[in-house]
């Protein structure tokens, strides 16, 4: 992912009512069964990989779901759960076609997908809570699941509207607690790609598909406008054309009314390229895709589903990412909301030999910083030729997005040069510039 220009990484940790990491309330998902965390934990090692490398770390997390094998037990998922976990008791479900989930209807469902998500954020270093698209369980044509008794003791009228707000609820509330405990760590969901179709609101895409907002009860909009979630990535897999779901019709839609928070676009690599180029019959169509994209101002990246597909260069889509789309560092966006201030500059920066070898080397400011937002995170390195103007907006100047306090200059550079440090926090946040000339 270094290699691919990649600057975030969304992980898997809670795929089903079970846990990727160390956990004592919920089982150990049995991929990792056999993990001795007292002796190796796999994602506190890949959570260092990343942050190593300037790649942050967000955990993703299915909230409800239980099992989508139809059976309860199944044997394909974890069914041995810790005393206290609501798996342990079917009356805590619902159940649609082959999805069995926590039902959200529950008040104590929620509060323990709360306590489920607090327990990794306190006990990992993860930059942030992911959720996807799994909210109330997909519609399967001519079933009903029963949630009447939480309905009726909510006391609420309409049923739709009830279940639409025990998913608000919920997103509430992690918002309100992950960001109590460490408001650097971030909360963003991923929803299906369709918010609501034209013909059910008149605001609504040009679309005819399933809705988030109707199907399942998940009001991303009022959680973007409410300040809820701190960035939103919809899952926007279809091709360009499409007859029910066009890209280029959700990609604008997305862009003119969810822009409260940094948008991000869900790309699907398999149908990427798969779908053919509009304007070559031996294309596909990657280019446009990101053409349409960026021609948003309020869209400020991309998300990929899925990882292997672009690691095995499905079609050349990771040769195109590493040469050309994404051939630069990239920044990550600014979340103001959470913190706007922009850390310290540096206290100088200056070249000396070691052992015969160039290198460059920055000091911090010596006053030492308590509050965690504001101390420095990393530190970004720019280089310009000789009577190059300095703009830090070029990320093709950028060297290196690094958390250490020096950078050797490789071998063989000659001629005079002005590097630039910065200084940029947990929210992003980039301090004012200090330069160094350079004869090499």
């Amino acid at each position: 992912m270094e290699a691919w220009g990649f600057n975030a990484m969304v992980f898997h940790v809670r795929t089903h009512n079970n846990a990727l990491y160390k956990s004592e309330l919920n089982p150990i998902a049995s991929w990792w069964s056999k993990v001795n965390f007292d002796e190796f934990d796999p994602l506190e090692w890949s959570i260092q990989a990343c942050h190593d490398r300037g790649i942050e770390f967000h955990a993703w997390m299915n909230p409800y779901r239980i099992t989508t094998s139809g059976s309860y037990p199944s044997n394909s998922y974890e069914t041995k759960y810790p005393e206290g976990n609501p798996g342990n008791d079917p009356s805590n479900f619902i159940t649609v076609g082959n999805s069995i989930i926590l039902d959200p209807g529950i008040p104590s469902n929620r509060d323990f997908i709360v306590d489920t998500c607090m327990e990794l954020v306190e006990n990992y270093d993860v930059d942030a809570i992911h959720f996807d698209d799994y909210f109330y369980p997909y519609p399967a044509p001519g079933k009903e699941f029963a949630d009447d008794k939480w309905f009726k003791k909510s006391g609420a009228a309409d049923k739709d509207e009830w279940r639409r707000e025990n998913v608000n609820l919920l997103i509430k509330q992690i918002h309100e607690v992950v960001r109590e405990v460490k408001p650097w760590v971030k909360f963003g969901v991923s929803p299906f790609g369709i918010y609501r179709n034209k013909g059910s609101w008149k605001h609504g895409s040009e679309t005819n598909g399933l809705q988030c907002y109707d199907d399942l009860y998940a009001d991303v909009l009022l959680w973007i406008d409410k300040g809820w979630v701190d960035y939103c990535i919809p899952q926007i897999y279809w091709e360009i054309g499409h007859r029910a779901a066009d890209y280029a019709e959700l990609v604008k839609w997305w862009a003119q009314y969810a822009s409260k928070r940094p948008l991000y676009v869900g790309q699907d690599v398999q149908r990427t390229v798969k779908a053919k180029d509009r304007k070559s019959p031996t294309g596909n169509q990657q280019h446009e895709k990101y053409a349409m994209q960026r021609a948003e101002k309020n869209i400020q990246g991309s998300c990929f589903w899925d990882a292997a597909s672009a690691a095995n260069n499905v079609d050349g889509y990771r040769k195109v990412l590493e040469e050309g789309l994404f051939r630069y560092p990239a920044l990550m966006p600014e979340h103001p909301f959470i913190d706007s201030k922009a850390p310290k500059k540096l206290r100088g920066v200056r070249m000396i030999d070691v052992d015969g070898q160039n290198v460059l080397v920055w000091l911090p400011k010596k006053k030492r910083v308590k509050n965690e937002l504001d101390k420095p995170h990393r530190y970004v390195l720019y280089c310009f030729a000789k009577g190059e103007k300095i703009d830090l907006d070029d990320p093709s100047k950028i060297v290196t997005i690094t958390s250490d306090t020096s950078y050797k200059i490789p071998e063989g550079m000659e001629g005079k040069y002005t590097f630039v440090v910065t200084v940029i926090d947990r929210m992003h946040n980039e301090s004012a510039a200090v330069k160094c000339k350079v004869k090499l």
